[in-house]
């Protein structure tokens, strides 16, 4: 019994609580995005954030306008009204 105890302990370390941090962190930085944001999404487009609703972002890459889902945000390469000083 005790190394069924031992390997669900060492599953939730290694495989669960990482991905509930993964998953917060997400929604956090869904929650920050706001018009003006360079993002980057998971299919590799670089775009400036036009306008944000509940569930779709509008976003503008070169001529190209596109309304996507938030999900598809994989990161927030630069903040609106920021300046690049790192």
């Amino acid at each position: 019994m005790v190394p069924l105890v031992l390997l669900v302990v060492v599953f939730y370390f290694a495989l669960i609580r990482p991905q509930q941090k993964k998953q917060k962190q997400q929604a956090e930085l869904l929650k920050a995005v706001k018009s003006g944001d360079r993002i980057l999404t998971n299919s590799g487009i670089i775009a400036t954030v036009i306008t944000v609703k509940d569930k779709s972002i509008t976003i503008r890459s070169a001529d190209a306008k596109f309304e996507i889902t938030k999900s598809a945000v994989a990161e927030i390469t630069e903040r609106s009204g920021e300046s690049s000083e790192a």
